[in-house]
């Protein structure tokens, strides 16, 4: 490994020790660039003596053999947005909240620093979600590793989304929205809304309703294969379009297309933590009392 590209958010001051190991432990072996917003910031932490101050950052498309994420799944979700469609595997390291698509806490920056030199970690391949509409004002990487999702805006009022699966209507969904969730994104938005966990080899996607008005309305889990078009009318003139939490308004009566991305996400793994782990210690499975 020679090179590797680090993100991260700007609410790390508590940080600053274990940033520090983790950065000069790293940079002892590998070249580090760093996104040049977090590179400003953890100068101005860190002293311009220290070892990111003289690193470089890099610009547009990244060349690197590792991506690491510092930060929260936000901070997940905006480096893999960045990172795609080339295959560069990426890291998450906690330092914000919950951090479900983490790796590992920042607390433990000495053993992962010796994780990445030594190249003890497992890299697992997780499907995206690609959307596309004719006319429509698209964001340039249109993918989504946890969801897309149509989401009344700015109104107290219902929206329709009439959905069809492989060209087959399927339903007319009333209620906030709809949302499309990836395996990894089942544990996110999908989830609070009432749908189910997917492992995340699972080939599938679940379309959820958002407190839709009838009770006959349930999440559904489909093949990843399936095409599905969305179609939103509203009484707005607008309601809004979010892909992995990017919002951008679309008009009503507008289609989108979701499927199958032609490219994967490459998530790092390391051997102590497993999807099963992460159900326990984050989302108390099965805790008494809970």
């Amino acid at each position: 490994m020679n090179t590797i590209a680090v993100f991260g958010n700007t609410y790390q001051d508590g940080c600053a020790p274990l940033l520090r190991q983790l950065f000069e432990g790293l940079n002892r072996r590998v070249s580090l660039t760093f996104e040049p917003e977090y590179h400003a910031y953890l100068t101005g932490l860190l002293g311009s003596d220290s070892v990111v101050a003289r690193c470089s950052t890099f610009h547009g498309a990244v060349e690197a053999d590792l991506a690491l994420s510092v930060g929260g799944d936000g901070t997940f979700l905006h480096a893999a947005n960045h990172i795609c469609p080339a295959p560069t595997p990426i890291m998450g390291i906690n330092a914000g909240h919950l951090g479900y698509l983490s790796a590992a806490p920042l607390a433990e920056a000495q053993q992962i620093v010796d994780d990445i030199l030594r190249n003890r970690y497992i890299v697992e391949p997780r499907a995206m979600l690609a959307v596309s509409g004719d006319g429509l004002p698209l964001p340039a990487r249109p993918y989504a590793l946890n969801e897309v999702a149509l989401l009344r805006q700015d109104t107290a009022s219902m929206i329709t989304v009439d959905a069809r699966l492989d060209g087959e209507q399927l339903a007319s969904y009333q209620g906030d929205g709809l949302i499309v969730a990836t395996p990894t994104g089942s544990t996110a938005y999908s989830l609070s809304a009432g749908g189910p966990i997917l492992a995340p080899s699972a080939q599938s996607w679940v379309i959820t309703p958002v407190a839709p008005h009838s009770l006959t309305m349930r999440p559904l889990v489909v093949s990843a294969d399936t095409r599905i078009e969305l179609t939103m009318r509203s009484r707005s003139a607008t309601v809004s379009l979010s892909i992995d939490g990017r919002s951008l308004p679309m008009r009503s009566g507008s289609t989108i297309t979701i499927a199958r991305a032609p490219h994967v996400i490459n998530v790092v793994r390391l051997h102590r933590h497993t999807f099963i782990d992460a159900l326990r210690q984050k989302l108390l499975w099965g805790a008494a009392g809970v």
